[in-house]
């Protein structure tokens, strides 16, 4: 994984626009034209975003979205660049053989990018394949009621490995397996993806920017140190297992404390304020 390149100028990308909302970023996939789908350019945009948000502070939330109501993101763009290469005389996607494979969704990912900043997905339509990549590593994922999941590889010859690998942490195993192996025969509605735990909150598609930016103002307007430091807690538990990630815990707990941090929150606490909480 390389870095992004210092001069990465965020508000001249092709494919997604950069926006700052106070400490919050918002990311739109910026590709209607093609459902947006991912071309090669955006995979490299998207790398260079989530690596140019790990150096700026002012960064302490991203809300990950897309244009149009159509398509949050409908996987692979099968017309652009290289992913055109698909075994034509060689390995996947170009590459010299298929032990050489190179996986074009790999940079999607917040996490992949080594990101751990929360990020809030909000899913505005259809969301297929290669729209799992982003899906999976996202932190909280809020769909507007049209909202479809779906996985159209096996449909198409193709099987699906490294989405449903990823998902499989977001999903239970029935369903992974359910949607993967009837790929275009079926897709989940939102309100299914909330039942079974994979988004947490379902909206009038209105509503959705609204519900968002609320989940993303309220995480930012928290020491991000401590907000980083449980992010980086609960996906160690979750990628390396309950005692693994036990015996890192006390490094991340040391890390994620600001003591002057913690100590005006003592006296936050102290002071009486409180804050009027919304409940789901």
């Amino acid at each position: 994984m390389s870095p992004a390149p210092e001069n990465v100028d965020l508000s001249k990308l092709e494919t997604l626009t950069v926006e700052m909302d106070g400490h919050v970023a918002w990311v739109t996939i910026n590709r209607p034209q093609a459902y947006n789908a991912f071309s090669p350019t955006m995979e490299r945009e998207m790398r260079e975003t989530w690596q140019a948000f790990r150096r700026d502070d002012d960064v302490r939330a991203i809300v990950l979205t897309a244009a149009g109501e159509k398509a949050f993101c409908v996987g692979i763009d099968r017309n652009e660049g290289e992913f055109t290469a698909l075994d034509e005389g060689g390995g996947l996607y170009g590459t010299s053989n298929d032990y050489m494979y190179d996986d074009p969704g790999d940079n999607l990912g917040p996490k992949a990018c080594d990101l751990w900043k929360p990020v809030i997905c909000a899913v505005n339509g259809m969301a297929a394949g290669g729209a799992f990549y982003m899906l999976a590593e996202s932190d909280i994922i809020i769909a507007a009621d049209h909202a479809t999941f779906f996985d159209p590889h096996v449909t198409y010859g193709m099987a699906a490995v490294y989405e449903p690998m990823k998902m499989l942490q977001r999903m239970p195993l029935g369903e992974i397996l359910r949607l993967s192996l009837l790929g275009n025969h079926e897709r989940m509605s939102a309100e299914t993806a909330h039942r079974i735990g994979l988004v947490s909150e379902v909206c009038p598609a209105a509503e959705l920017h609204e519900r968002a930016k609320w989940v993303a103002d309220a995480i930012a307007a928290q020491p991000p140190v401590a907000v980083q430091g449980t992010l980086r807690a609960i996906w160690a538990a979750n990628d390396m297992g309950r005692l693994n990630a036990l015996a890192m815990a006390p490094s991340i707990l040391t890390t994620g404390t600001d003591v002057s941090v913690l100590a005006a929150g003592a006296d936050s606490f102290s002071s009486g304020a409180r804050i009027e909480p919304r409940t789901r």
